[in-house]
């Protein structure tokens, strides 16, 4: 019994490692369930849905594969800073989670690119965002933002979110593909590329807000 449950095991794993680097490379609707099983090394082409369902169901296994260990460092984060009124540490905690867990993946490393093509999909997008707002270290960040960035409009503030996000996904991404095809890249480190998105994140957030038809800022918020 132990070792089927190893062997279940070991084959998911399989499926999901090949399944997100198909993904990562050609898009999700353009691989098919054969050929993540194939890439998989599983002779039965049902394999893929015997283990995980839909094409969806795998998308978030994927998912919820990486996040277990970015949300165990995020959580962590967030318990250090407290109530922290600093733009800059809670940017920091959204960012450095994802970037410390590419560093300590295996080279070449596909979770990245995975999540940009997840984001551009918009049949998938929506499981990538519901994964991600479901953390409660997301939401403390996002709380801690608010708090400190309460002068900005709330619609400033989402637009902000949805900038940030935007950012942090595709600048990832394109780091982690020219690692792959061995490309130079602005930052040698992880942990340096962190720190110049963080830099970009912080000034995207502190940037003055013009006040528009749709977003009136608050010249004098102790009125």
């Amino acid at each position: 019994m132990a070792v089927r449950a190893e062997r279940v095991s070991a084959t998911r794993e399989q499926i999901l490692t090949a399944a997100e680097r198909l993904f990562a490379e050609h898009g999700v609707f353009a691989v098919s369930n054969r050929q993540v099983s194939e890439a998989a090394g599983q002779g039965n082409n049902a394999a893929v849905g015997y283990h995980f369902g839909t094409k969806p169901d795998l998308v978030r296994a994927i998912v919820r594969k990486h996040a277990e260990p970015i949300e165990r460092v995020r959580r962590r984060m967030v318990a250090e800073i407290g109530g922290s009124t600093d733009v800059r540490e809670w940017v920091t905690c959204l960012v450095r989670p994802v970037t410390d867990h590419l560093a300590t993946l295996s080279s070449p490393t596909w979770f990245a690119r995975f999540g940009a093509q997840v984001m551009t999909d918009p049949a998938l997008r929506e499981i990538m965002i519901e994964e991600s707002l479901s953390s409660p270290s997301l939401q403390a960040i996002l709380d801690g933002l608010n708090r400190c960035l309460s002068t900005l409009p709330a619609e400033v503030r989402a637009e902000r979110y949805d900038m940030a996000r935007q950012l942090m996904v595709h600048i990832c991404a394109e780091r982690e593909r020219a690692l792959a095809e061995g490309t130079p890249t602005p930052r040698s480190t992880w942990d340096g590329a962190a720190t110049g998105l963080i830099d970009a994140i912080v000034g995207l957030w502190l940037a003055p807000a013009s006040e528009s038809a749709g977003a009136r800022v608050d010249r004098n918020p102790s009125a």
